[in-house]
């Protein structure tokens, strides 16, 4: 792997601008999802889960 002479690494070694692009691309930070559950209060955020809520409410039922 050919490093670039303007690329920033820590001491351990990580490409600082690397990690930098890949949670850009990661989706919402913590703070962005804390702030638009605050703003919404969870209300139409389903697009953002892939979590299959008649499971959960199954589960739930039957205990």
């Amino acid at each position: 792997m050919k490093q670039h002479d303007n690329e920033q690494f820590t001491v351990a070694g990580t490409n600082i601008d690397e990690v930098k692009k890949l949670n850009a691309q990661s989706g919402l930070s913590y703070n962005e999802v804390y702030e638009l559950l605050a703003k919404t209060g969870g209300k139409g955020t389903s697009k953002f889960s892939d979590t299959d809520t008649n499971e959960i409410k199954s589960k739930l039922h039957h205990h």
